[in-house]
């Protein structure tokens, strides 16, 4: 059965996911895909909360980037994991990069398999069918050689992340919510306290409250 846990910002949601996967959680081998945030500028405060809370509630974290890798050894690499975490940052580059090493096909042979996925912001937006709804969002142009917009299709739907975010006020007010009405695809909207846990076909929306 396969099991995700899709986030706007792990680090908020992190205990709750690690109490539902019960005591089997601590020790678990956790590759930290941080693919997607290598593009990004400024400092990246975020991507070291997320680290560091899910070392925190006990996952044995390595970091892992796809970048320059060849597809055999993305397969080995990932095959020796119990959890794929994929990080925020762009998510137009991390596709691409993942279509250059066979990463989406690898991901999703894990994930059949009973591997754990863990999203966070664009990791959870690339579980989708496309991630063309973020097009207006995030940046295409850091990715050039990009084949095409489909995502992991591990999910039926596309992650909104930071959904009543301060930061993210302008983004879904002038562009995010007025281009969902543009696209076919089911949209669901995710709070930085909030994460959609999916087992099989069931999936719902907890919360953490503060």
């Amino acid at each position: 059965m396969e099991r995700l846990f899709l986030t706007s910002s792990v680090s908020g949601v992190v205990k709750k996911i690690a109490r539902q996967i019960g005591t089997k959680a601590r020790g678990m081998r956790l590759a930290f895909i941080d693919t997607a945030a290598e593009v990004e500028e400024g400092d990246k405060w975020w991507l070291r909360d997320d680290r560091a809370a899910l070392a925190d509630v006990g996952f044995d974290v390595f970091d892992y980037a796809v970048t320059g890798k060849a597809a055999h050894n993305v397969r080995k690499d990932l095959a020796r994991v119990d959890v794929i975490f994929v990080s925020g940052g762009n998510t137009f580059y991390l596709l691409q990069q993942l279509q250059r090493c066979n990463g989406l096909s690898i991901i999703r042979e894990r994930i059949t398999g009973g591997v754990l996925y863990m999203g966070s912001s664009a990791g959870s937006i690339i579980a989708g069918p496309d991630i063309e709804p973020v097009r207006t969002i995030d940046n295409a142009v850091k990715a050039p050689k990009l084949k095409d917009t489909k995502g992991l299709g591990l999910v039926d739907f596309v992650v909104f992340p930071h959904w009543g975010s301060d930061s993210f006020r302008k983004v879904y007010l002038q562009e995010r919510l007025a281009h969902a009405y543009t696209t076919k695809h089911k949209i669901i909207l995710l709070t930085d306290r909030q994460y959609i846990r999916v087992e099989g076909e069931m999936y719902r929306i907890e919360e953490v409250k503060k």
